[in-house]
């Protein structure tokens, strides 16, 4: 056991190089949320532009992406319209079509989109698309004829008064249609698969400044408050329905302080209630970078502007202010981040969607007008191995497989708490306790600690017990010994 403590030790320090002198911006952060450099665990294959599509018109201010099967869809807002591109096995993004209408009433009647920013496309194959600036979501059918339109809820409920402008959309297996609305802080709203509204989903907490609020309560006058801006609910920006049915949904409205304390919750995993079931076991949450320096100007922390979800629960948000993407397991761990902000191959000016086609990713930047594809590379590809493995119960092979991640990075923390696990799953209770040691894993390593201890109790229970029972009784058989030799003597 001892040797192997120190060869785990060992690694760790020879192996160190390869994270010192990585290429790449690709990071990690260590127990003292220290930035960890890593080798490149995604590698930018191409990037398309505006211009290498050879439309009639340049893109003009993409908002969103969506990916059915191998096509993606391109919400093309200005130009009121949607792209569909086909991503092809050579891993090249080529232009399929233009829907900027549709058939409505028949198929002699055409009704166009005014600013589109988002498209859903459900496993049936029809459409949602959120036609803001015309005030609807319409859904269509494969063939792109007019079935309905979601439109602003006539109900008392929900508050009316200003411009209903629908940006997001998601749909169900069952199709019920969840939309996320501006200026509308009260969640998602929901719809029936007739288009009825049924109500409001995952409505966000109440967020407010402690001084504001006991200023607005005790010390101002009533014009005053009536002038104040009311505390209300965040509003989601962005969401991703996953392959089980979960909606992750992310906001950039909070307090930045209150990342640390999780009240911020800047990325959410909503069940059948709306409540967040994001699992959160890691030493820190997920809420992106760690360090809010003053880099290249910018103070803020991250602001996730979008998220997907892979089939193996990673998830991965795309971070606006300094143009990274971060990857969390369905733990909360961070697995690795990487991008930033500029013009160079692999970073973004102004990111505002993230999608994936296998494990292979796609970026929008808006400002730019461009799709940037990113392909795992070899470390990245074991990362996710090594991920799979554990979830389906396959710990000899995850154990292997993080062993051959640390070939390439000896600085990642998470090999070696995946380490722990898999030799926990298969009762290696001491070498558990080594792996999470070295990474002050406290809690993985007192799981591992009161199961060695279980275990080392009931393999030696005999002789313990034994030591015991002669602890208490030789004491007593000497006492009567010594006192009969007295007795003896005294005759």
């Amino acid at each position: 056991m001892k040797k192997r403590k120190i060869l785990l030790v060992l690694t760790s320090l020879f192996v160190f190089t390869s994270g010192l002198f990585a290429k790449g911006d690709t990071y990690t952060y260590d127990y003292w949320s220290k930035i960890q450099r890593s080798p490149d665990v995604y590698t930018v294959s191409h990037v398309v532009y505006a211009d290498d599509l050879k439309l009639d018109t340049p893109l003009k201010n993409p908002t969103n992406l969506f990916c059915y099967g191998n096509l993606v869809y391109v919400a093309d807002t200005d130009n009121n319209r949607i792209i569909e591109l086909e991503y092809t096995e050579k891993k090249i993004l080529e232009f399929r079509r233009v829907i900027d209408r549709f058939n409505a009433n028949g198929q002699d009647v055409v009704d166009t989109f005014s600013g589109p920013k988002d498209v859903f496309i459900a496993e049936d194959g029809s459409y949602f698309i959120a036609d803001t600036k015309n005030g609807r979501v319409v859904k269509l059918d494969k063939d792109l004829n007019y079935l309905f339109s979601l439109t602003e809820p006539d109900d008392p409920t929900y508050a009316k008064g200003k411009e209903f402008l629908p940006e997001k959309v998601v749909a169900d297996v069952k199709g019920r249609a969840y939309v996320l609305a501006k200026n509308v802080n009260k969640g998602f709203i929901k719809y029936d698969f007739d288009g009825t509204f049924t109500g409001f989903y995952g409505a966000g907490e109440v967020t407010y400044d402690f001084i504001d609020l006991m200023w607005k309560r005790f010390f101002s006058t009533r014009a005053q408050r009536e002038q104040m801006v009311s505390f209300v609910p965040t509003e989601y920006c962005n969401a991703y329905m996953d392959h089980e049915g979960f909606i992750y949904a992310v906001t950039k409205t909070f307090e930045q302080w209150d990342l640390l304390s999780d009240k911020a919750k800047p990325i959410r995993r909503l069940n059948a209630l709306g409540g967040d079931i994001l699992v959160k076991n890691a030493e820190y949450l997920p809420i992106g970078d760690l360090q809010w320096n003053n880099a290249a100007g910018i103070k803020d922390p991250s602001k996730f502007s979008d998220i997907t979800v892979l089939d193996n629960d990673v998830y991965l948000a795309v971070d606006e202010s300094r143009g990274r993407i971060f990857a969390y397991n369905n733990q909360g761990y961070l697995l690795f981040a990487f991008g930033g902000h500029g013009n160079i191959d692999g970073h973004f000016r102004q990111p505002s969607s993230i999608e994936h086609v296998g494990k292979d990713l796609f970026v929008l930047d808006t400002m730019n007008s461009s799709i940037t594809v990113f392909t795992p590379t070899v470390l990245g590809n074991l990362i996710y191995q090594a991920t799979e493995q554990y979830a389906v119960g396959d710990y000899d092979d995850s154990a292997r497989t993080w062993e051959e991640v640390l070939k390439y990075n000896g600085n990642y923390d998470l090999a070696y708490i995946g380490l722990g696990k898999s030799y926990l799953r298969q009762d290696r209770f001491k070498e558990a306790m080594d792996c999470f040691e070295l990474k002050k894993d406290r809690k993985n390593y007192s799981k591992a600690y009161m199961y060695y201890r279980k275990e080392w109790i009931e393999a030696n229970i005999g002789w313990v017990f034994a030591l015991i029972i002669a602890v208490i009784v030789v004491p007593f058989i000497v006492k009567k010994v010594m006192a009969f030799i007295r007795e003896l003597k005294s005759l």
